[in-house]
């Protein structure tokens, strides 16, 4: 998640126009009547989801500390989530921009058929911040979306709407690459999205359980997850306005997420009501070298990427 306004470096330097992409139609013909009435969403193994935070954490190892936008632990980090994407079958799109005078890349994954004029879009920014490997922030949100990309391709599920996801890059930098693929869409493609969903910071190790307030289809069925597991939620607001959601809601397109909290405290109240430490940031490590694996709450980490796959499924038939 990026630094707030009056704490961030802003992006500097304007956006290439400049797109590589993978050939393929990523629309195709909607499953047969009936089929997904009845599809419910799998079980998202944390352990999947662990082993993907265990290669970005070796890539940052690799790279110099961090997986920063323009610097080489990013770039080996877009690379990793492609190839698991290309060889599950999605077709995918490498996005490329300028900021900071840095070249820096979103990723785009398109699961083949459903209603191409009605996408559900879920994402993540890949990017972590200079100073740290960025394993909740956002390795977790990165390695949840990907987990549930895969079960999408393991499960043959073929949704009424049309499934994308992204991996945004220079999140850190002010929302760049988010931004730069909102814009690159033109009204029209702005248009067929019918909900975009955003997951930054799931893992907290003093985690709360945030969602997103901003549409109340996509809140509700947030909500309806946690309610089956009896956790309660709170409205998001530490956040708000500072991940990749934003571009989509100022453009108009219905927002939703996820949030297990940032560099906020922990009231004693919601420490009765979740577990951990009041008095304590719900991420210590927060834009810091120990942004690391050992920064993980499994727990969180596990109900929040169910809650990912339960919104996909839901909101997709």
């Amino acid at each position: 998640m990026k630094l707030s306004v009056s704490g961030r470096a802003l992006a500097a330097g304007a956006v290439a126009v400049a797109t590589l992409l993978t050939g393929g139609s990523v629309a195709g013909a909607a499953s047969a009547p009936g089929t997904t009435a009845a599809a419910a969403a799998p079980d998202i193994p944390v352990a999947n989801v662990k082993a993907h935070l265990a290669q970005l954490q070796s890539i940052a190892t690799a790279n110099g500390g961090n997986r920063a936008h323009g610097r080489p632990g990013y770039q080996a980090s877009v690379t990793y989530v492609k190839a698991k994407l290309d060889a599950a079958g999605f077709t995918t799109t490498v996005q490329q921009f300028t900021s900071s005078g840095r070249t820096g890349y979103n990723l785009i994954a398109d699961w083949p058929g459903g209603d191409a004029n009605q996408v559900v879009m879920s994402g993540s920014h890949l990017d972590s911040v200079t100073s740290g490997p960025g394993i909740n922030d956002n390795g977790s949100g990165s390695a949840a979306v990907l987990e549930t990309a895969l079960a999408v391709a393991r499960s043959g599920y073929q949704p009424t709407k049309h499934l994308r996801f992204a991996w945004w890059g220079a999140e850190e930098l002010g929302l760049v690459g988010s931004r730069y693929y909102v814009n690159s869409l033109g009204s029209a493609g702005r248009a067929k999205i019918s909900g975009y969903l955003n997951f930054d910071m799931i893992g907290s190790p003093n985690p709360g359980y945030f969602v997103y307030d901003d549409d109340p289809v996509i809140e509700k069925t947030f909500k309806d997850y946690f309610a089956g597991l009896g956790v309660s939620t709170e409205i998001e607001t530490e956040g708000d306005g500072r991940s990749d959601h934003a571009p989509f809601k100022n453009a108009g397109v219905p927002v939703g997420g996820l949030f297990s909290g940032a560099d906020y405290l922990k009231t004693s109240a919601q420490a009765s009501k979740w577990g951990g430490t009041a008095g304590q940031a719900f991420d210590r490590c927060y834009h810091s070298s120990c942004d690391t694996t050992a920064n993980i709450n499994d727990t969180a980490l596990n109900r929040n990427s169910d809650a990912i796959a339960y919104a996909v499924w839901q909101l997709s038939q």
